[in-house]
């Protein structure tokens, strides 16, 4: 029996176990792949308060150091389901753990388009986030992958800080605002794509280029050195749907208080429903969500 089950061990459920700890309660700290979530895929961190830079894998490496000095325990193990009562059960494909209370931090997984080596690029060229990553290419020429909002607001950031900005789109037309839309077209250094799709990724061990391809059988390369791929996200909260409110999205349906309808079931992250998705807003929501747990235990809320 554990005062607080994390599910997840990325910045928000980090973040959760330290305040849980710090609180007193015994934590159990449950992650199915890599410790840190997607923070893990950056190779150079500028935007986390008190580093001035960092890799994505030394910062998991000191949050997970920090919550494992303050005496969490952790587990790999899947999580399969949770059972709802007073007593909170976690299903996992390793076993069944107790808790009272339980805060969810899976995160949400990039979308990727199915380009074989793709993943070998990933942090070598290949980026999900231009706020986090645009610095990196300032006056290079790099591409971007989508045409929704998302990949429009990405296309407006690096416009301001690349030489050439591709953005490479499957369908006939942009999907995103229109407003977005013609902010891009006005940009000297954008050249939009449509009816195309990227079809190979040229390089060895860091990404010099893509291959595209309309629907006409048009083929061209593109020589980029990043690869900004936006084209959806998948929240990771399919098996908790039933102590917990998804939108539409497959998003939890939570506020900023990270409280669920479920008593004593929480949310943190990348995972709820929010605006913006960066380290510190998941570091935010770890904080908030383990605070409103400990009130829980302890009959306060």
């Amino acid at each position: 029996m554990y005062d607080i089950i994390v599910i997840g061990a990325g910045p928000a459920g980090l973040t959760a176990a330290l305040y849980a700890l710090r609180a007193n309660k015994s934590v159990l700290v449950l992650e199915k792949s890599a410790f840190g979530g997607q923070i893990t895929f950056s190779p150079k961190v500028e935007n986390i308060p008190g580093f001035v830079s960092l890799t994505g894998n030394e910062f998991a490496d000191k949050m997970v150091e920090q919550v494992m000095e303050q005496g969490a325990e952790i587990d790999l193990c899947e999580v399969l389901e949770i059972k709802n009562g007073d007593i909170k059960t976690v299903i996992t494909d390793s076993g069944e753990y107790e808790a009272k209370a339980v805060v969810i931090a899976t995160g949400a997984k990039h979308r990727l388009p199915g380009i074989e080596r793709e993943t070998e690029f990933i942090g070598n060229g290949i980026s999900f986030c231009a706020v986090c990553d645009g610095a990196f290419y300032e006056g290079k020429d790099v591409c971007v992958l989508g045409g929704g909002n998302s990949a429009l607001q990405e296309a407006l950031l690096l416009s301001d800080l690349c030489n050439k900005v591709y953005v490479v789109q499957n369908l006939e037309k942009l999907t995103g605002e229109g407003k977005l839309a013609d902010m891009l077209y006005q940009k000297s250094n954008v050249e939009i794509i449509t009816s195309t799709v990227i079809t190979s990724l040229i390089g060895n061990e860091e990404l010099k280029g893509v291959t595209i391809k309309s629907d006409n059988g048009n083929t061209r390369d593109l020589m980029v050195e990043g690869l900004f791929v936006a084209i959806g996200l998948i929240p990771q909260n399919e098996m908790f749907k039933n102590v917990l409110p998804l939108d539409s999205y497959g998003y939890a349906d939570v506020d900023e208080s990270c409280k669920t309808a479920t008593k004593g079931i929480f949310v943190a992250g990348d995972c709820r429903k929010k605006r913006v998705r960066q380290v510190a807003t998941a570091c935010s929501d770890g904080a908030i969500a383990s605070l409103a747990a400990c009130d829980y235990i302890e009959g306060r809320g």
